[in-house]
């Protein structure tokens, strides 16, 4: 990722979807002006989701993701449908792909006038309350005439769910149909500021971010520069330090700082440096309320001291990246986890898109701060464990409980209090 990129977990996410050689790639390669996806007469050529982040106008930044046939057969199939659906936890907008040439009148006296396949999806869409849009491709393929007759059945029985013609042949209607996705983009406007309410313009915040072997090679990493660009963003002041330097700069800024933000790594050679009547907290907790659910989360805490020899636990990334010999979610997290509970404990490990849909077989996730991921998915992850009933936490939080300093970590949130005074 180039430093003047739009982060993927920032961007509206659009997924394609439909039957085999609907025309799903053709509509990506259509509406990027760009040959991004394999196009082929041969049913099935996508056989995973395939994601390009791009800048569409009028959209702006946004990240398309391809994906197989709703109508896949076989054993092979079946999982690629399955992927197919687990990209609706992450999905802001959808497209349903159908070749206008391929309904017929059975079709069209059905509920949506499409197969049903096409049926069952836009019911889980309808079931996320996500916004959708239907594309007739191939328009060119039949009479004018027939194709608005169509477009209007379809129309009316999609509750005026919008419905677009588009011939990828022809290069008809793409404009308009990146108009109407547009229409469909979140509103970002009401999204709370990751830092504004607790440092206002002017206030001070001091970062401490330490560089170690983990740390990506002339960068910062996520969470660091999002927040760092949040506090600037609403102009505050941002001074960035490592573990080394906090007393100096502690002792320089002296009456006015405001907060101070360590990375979770740190937290408990930070909490002895700051002094006890100064807010301190981590990247990773500010994360688990500005995408996540801070308070389902802190409650979750607890469940580390419930843990018995064979429990099992799920760490789970966002991501996936090149792990380093001292990995936190590989190494440094286990450690911690066995030296608090003093258990034989089973660790697994999920990463990037592999989150479990079945959580039932573990007694704790451990979630990273979620800095890749939509608002969107991260929710999902937290309401899978939920309905399952498995507590969840994240980095930031558990490394605070685990050093006794989850309530002063947690101390500015109101919410998040209250669990400290049942």
């Amino acid at each position: 990722m180039g430093l003047n990129s739009t982060l993927q977990g920032d961007r509206v996410h659009i997924a394609i979807l439909g039957r085999r050689n609907a025309g799903k790639s053709s509509i990506i390669n259509a509406i990027t002006g760009q040959e991004l996806a394999i196009v082929s007469d041969i049913k099935g050529t996508t056989t995973d989701p395939v994601s390009k982040a791009m800048e569409i106008l009028p959209l702006g930044p946004c990240l398309l993701i391809d994906t197989p046939g709703i109508d896949d057969k076989g054993e092979l199939g079946t999982k690629r449908i399955e992927k197919t659906i687990k990209v609706l936890a992450k999905t802001d907008i959808a497209i349903i792909v159908t070749d206008i040439s391929s309904l017929t009148c059975r079709d069209l006296n059905s509920q949506y006038g499409m197969s049903p396949e096409e049926e069952h999806i836009i019911a889980l869409i309808e079931e996320k309350k996500l916004p959708y849009i239907i594309v007739l491709n191939q328009s060119d393929r039949l009479e004018p005439g027939d194709t608005k007759e169509i477009c209007n059945i379809i129309a009316n029985k999609n509750k005026g769910i919008p419905v677009q013609l588009v011939s990828t042949t022809k290069k008809t209607g793409i404009e308009e149909l990146k108009d109407a996705i547009a229409l469909l983009a979140p509103d970002d406007s009401s999204k709370p500021s990751i830092t504004k309410d607790l440092v206002k313009s002017g206030e001070t915040a001091v970062l401490v971010t330490p560089v170690d072997s983990a740390a990506p090679k002339g960068r910062l990493i996520m969470p660091q520069q999002q927040v760092i660009r949040d506090l600037l963003d609403n102009g505050a002041v941002a001074v960035v330090t490592q573990v080394p330097g906090l007393k100096d700069v502690l002792k320089r800024l002296a009456g006015s700082i405001k907060i101070v933000i360590t990375d979770s790594q740190a937290f408990k050679e930070v909490a002895a440096i700051v002094p006890e009547d100064m807010p301190l907290t981590s990247f990773s907790i500010l994360f688990a309320r500005h995408k996540g659910n801070l308070k389902r989360l802190a409650e979750g805490a607890a469940a580390v001291d419930r843990l018995k020899d064979g429990s099992k636990i799920l760490i789970a990334e966002g991501c996936t990246h090149r792990r380093q010999c001292e990995d936190i979610g590989t190494v440094k997290i286990p450690k911690w986890l066995k030296e608090h509970s003093g258990r034989e404990l089973v660790i697994e490990t999920c990463s990037g898109a592999d989150f479990p849909q079945d959580l039932s077989p573990y007694s704790l996730i451990i979630h990273c701060g979620g800095c890749t991921l939509t608002e969107k998915e991260m929710k999902h992850r937290i309401f899978c464990a939920d309905r399952q009933g498995v507590p969840i936490v994240n980095y930031g939080i558990f490394i605070a409980y685990v050093n006794g300093i989850l309530k002063r970590s947690v101390s500015m949130f109101p919410s998040v209090n209250e669990i400290f005074n049942q």
